[in-house]
């Protein structure tokens, strides 16, 4: 099995690369605790919500997030909409047992306030922080960007997994350019059923993917 350490940040080089899914991979895997801190777009439901369907787990695995806001758009935008600015003072790591998966939203440089960044809450949370890209057309830019910005920030990079139809030689540009380990190909999943999520993480992180399953409620 993959050898991953106990605490992630989830990030992604856009919006809709696969974030939650790869999320609800490791959650489910690992056994790990899910705290997503800013969630956008509760009108339409949450990150939470969604794992909670694909993995099947009790709420336990599941902490409140910091910021839940109605609208589907940036959290800068949307906490403005509600009359609200996000302070990131108030984004404290919990004190859990075992594995966390936290994820972001959006990008690494989308807008939590006037004047800073999903970026500066992984710098303040330090965490390893493993990017999710897409794996197809367009990918190398967007991830080397990305894989950039974390860098220049000092940003602990855990690694990257790109999520779609496998394309080898985009996963080669990714690791020689941006000099970076893909840790994991996740082509598309046939169902995001317990079943189907835990047999995705056996096949790409290489573990039996019971942990989680196996935990008495």
């Amino acid at each position: 099995m993959l050898s991953l350490p106990e605490k992630i940040f989830i990030t992604g080089t856009d919006t809709d690369v696969g974030k939650t899914v790869i999320s609800a991979l490791l959650v489910l895997g690992l056994g790990a605790k899910y705290w997503k801190p800013i969630q956008s777009g509760t009108e339409e439901g949450t990150d939470v919500q969604k794992i909670q369907n694909m993995t099947g787990l009790d709420e336990e695995y599941f902490l409140p997030e910091v910021y839940k806001l109605k609208a589907p758009l940036s959290p800068h935008l949307a906490a403005r909409l509600e009359g609200i600015s996000i302070d990131l003072n108030r984004i404290v790591l919990p004190e859990t047992q075992g594995p966390l998966i936290v994820e972001g939203a959006g990008g690494v440089m989308v807008p939590v306030n006037e004047e800073q960044f999903m970026l500066d809450l992984m710098q303040r949370l330090a965490l390893p922080v493993l990017v999710v890209a897409r794996s197809t057309l367009g990918t190398i830019n967007h991830t080397l960007l990305t894989i950039d910005k974390l860098r220049r920030a000092r940003v602990e990079i855990l690694g990257v997994v790109l999520n779609g139809p496998q394309n080898i030689e985009n996963k080669k540009a990714i690791e020689k350019y941006g000099k970076v380990n893909v840790l994991a190909e996740v082509e598309p999943l046939p169902e995001l059923t317990p079943q189907g999520v835990q047999e995705a993480f056996r096949r790409c992180f290489g573990g039996k993917g019971e942990n989680a399953l196996s935990t008495p409620s």
